[in-house]
Order: structure tokens, then C-alpha cells, then sequence
């Protein structure tokens, strides 16, 4: 008994890394030069685009307090409105990340006149490392603390064709 739960377990572990490391790596469909991204919080959903033309819309979790622009640190709001990609993370806690500008101008002065934090490191990203497996429970919660989520797949699809500069739009 005990050797089958030990051939069980290292099975499950097999399958886990597989989920979170290899299966991105490999299930991945190259997409040409994304260009912009659109992000439609209430729909849940990201299109991303090459010069105008659609690549892929992918299912996204979001911040856990989704309604509404995000104003100060610690809301766990996603901000709404134009931004653009200035920094693709090289050694992030999940599994890739890609910055949004977030605060603009205009977020840091709607804080500033608060005598707030707007916050930051706003970023589109997989699951937590280790933790790709979860996908499909993490997918239809809203979880991360402001960011926009995807699946590990679909973040190596979105790594692999952004550049710095992209412009992304957030949609109520």
C-alpha cells in the first residue's frame, strides 16, 4: 500500500511539473509582433494585435476587487485606461510577467491630491511558479492583487511577442 501512495505521489508531481514548466514551453503558438493589447475587465478577456490585425483573445483573472479604476496601493483594483509595456521581468514570482506604465500622469496626480500611494508594478502574468497546475481553479477567480492573470501557456504566447512600447488599453 504505502509503495503504490509513493508511485501515486511521484506521479502527481510528474504531471504537476509538466503542467507548470514544460506544457507552456511546448503547447505555445507563435503569434507575430503584438503591436496592442486590449484588456475588457467585465468580459474577462484579452485580445492582443499586430498593427490592427487580431491575434488571440485570452481568458484573464484579474484584480480582487475588479470593479473600477484602480486609485491607491493596495486597492486590488486593476486600473483602467491607455498604458504601455515598459518592462518584460526577467526573474519574476510567476510564470513570466510583463509591466504595464501604470501610474501614468494623471493616476499620480489623482493620489498625489489624496495624499496616496497610486501604487505599481502592475503587471500581466502566468500562474505562481510552481503553481501552473492551478489554472483551472485560479481562472475563474479574480486573485491577484491588481495584475492581470493568465495561463502559463498563454503568457509564453504573449512573452515571446511583446515588445517594450506595445500599448495596451484596460476597459472597464
Amino acid at each position: 500500500m504505502r509503495k503504490k501512495l509513493l508511485i501515486l505521489l511521484a506521479l502527481l508531481f510528474a504531471v504537476a511539473m509538466y503542467l507548470d514548466r514544460l506544457h507552456p514551453v511546448i503547447a505555445y503558438q507563435k503569434l507575430e509582433a503584438i503591436t496592442h493589447i486590449e484588456v475588457e475587465k467585465q468580459k474577462r478577456q484579452m485580445s492582443v494585435y499586430s498593427d490592427g490585425k487580431p491575434l488571440k483573445t485570452y481568458a484573464i483573472s484579474l484584480g480582487g476587487s475588479p470593479i473600477g479604476h484602480k486609485t491607491q496601493e493596495g486597492d486590488s483594483k486593476t486600473p483602467e485606461g491607455e498604458y504601455f509595456i515598459d518592462w518584460v521581468h526577467p526573474n519574476s514570482s510567476y510564470y513570466k510577467a510583463i509591466r504595464i506604465s501604470y501610474p501614468n500622469a494623471n493616476d499620480k496626480a489623482q493620489a498625489s491630491g489624496r495624499d496616496v500611494s497610486p501604487g505599481g508594478d502592475i503587471m500581466i502574468h502566468g500562474m505562481p511558479n510552481g503553481f501552473g497546475w492551478m489554472y483551472p481553479l485560479l481562472s475563474k477567480l479574480d486573485w491577484t492583487a491588481g495584475c492581470i492573470a493568465v495561463s502559463n501557456t498563454a503568457i509564453q504566447e504573449i512573452a515571446l511577442a511583446i515588445t517594450v512600447g506595445a500599448k495596451i488599453t484596460i476597459r472597464p
